[in-house]
């Protein structure tokens, strides 16, 4: 496509091919705040995007996303009250949850899975990753008929057939109303946290926002596997972002996400006491 317009939170941005190229500007209150030129027209849309992002009233960029990770896990990934059970804990029991799966369910055999949907809602219910709710939803379709369907979906997807995978979850998932992000990325998150990445799409674009990724504008809450691939682009950014941090896997990813989009000034200040306290 030679010319693109698209709107980005207040801002608009906007892409010409040129005789030499392409050139796009940023517009905000019909004001341009920013011009570029770039030889790739992909490229330059990204970095448009970007520039958009960055006007968002609560951009801070990655620096401010990882000094108020670090402000709160002063040993980043390794702090004691982030690996804990308690207040502030992010890791260890969505681990305990990965290895309950692995062992009732390994990932190899769920595509051939027959009557775990027991098994698989116990689960679901060990974590707060999904709401009350949504695991009231998927409760009802684990104990249903179409469980073996939504599981072996689910494995399919883990496995890297994205697209089917998401398909056969929404047909199992849809007669319960539980055909949600938050759903369907659960299971590969678990089986696969190396690849994989679970999605709670309120707080992940809020994230995205702070930080000027364009998943923030891009998601949808169809079950569209360009949404899940624009996920994945944030994920493979905020990796690279917290190189020197080491993140293990997407489970730290997750958590760094959820700490800078959804931790309040109160829940930092708490932490802060409770480190003080056990120091």
């Amino acid at each position: 496509m030679k010319n693109r317009e698209a709107q980005v939170g207040k801002a608009t941005i906007r892409l010409r091919e040129t005789k030499t190229g392409f050139a796009g500007i940023v517009l905000l209150d019909g004001e341009i705040k920013v011009r570029l030129e770039d030889q790739n027209s992909e490229q330059l849309w990204e970095r448009l995007h970007q520039e958009a992002g960055k006007l968002n009233p609560n951009f801070v960029g990655y620096d401010g996303a990882r000094a108020r990770f670090l402000r709160i896990f002063p040993d980043g990934f390794m702090s004691e009250i982030y690996l804990g059970d308690g207040k502030g804990g992010e890791r260890n029991y969505k681990l305990r949850a990965k290895s309950k799966l692995d062992e009732l369910v390994p990932l190899e055999q769920a595509r051939e899975a027959q009557g775990v949907g027991e098994a698989i809602s116990g689960i679901f219910q060990s974590t707060n990753l999904l709401s009350p709710f949504e695991k009231m939803r998927v409760r009802d379709v684990l104990r249903g008929p179409k469980a073996d369907a939504f599981i072996q979906g689910a494995a399919e997807f883990a496995l890297g057939d994205r697209r089917q995978g998401l398909a056969a979850m929404a047909n199992a998932l849809k007669p319960n109303g539980a055909a949600k992000w938050t759903t369907v990325t659960y299971l590969p998150f678990l089986w696969r946290p190396e690849t994989h990445m679970f999605l709670k799409p309120e707080v992940t674009r809020k994230f995205a926002g702070r930080v000027g990724h364009r998943f923030e504008h891009e998601y949808a809450t169809a079950l569209d596997a360009r949404v899940y691939d624009c996920l994945l682009d944030l994920v493979a950014e905020t990796k690279a972002e917290l190189k020197a941090l080491a993140p293990r896997d997407n489970i730290d990813i997750q958590s760094f996400v959820w700490v800078v989009g959804e931790y309040s000034v109160e829940d930092e200040k708490g932490l802060l006491a409770a480190a003080e306290t056990n120091s």
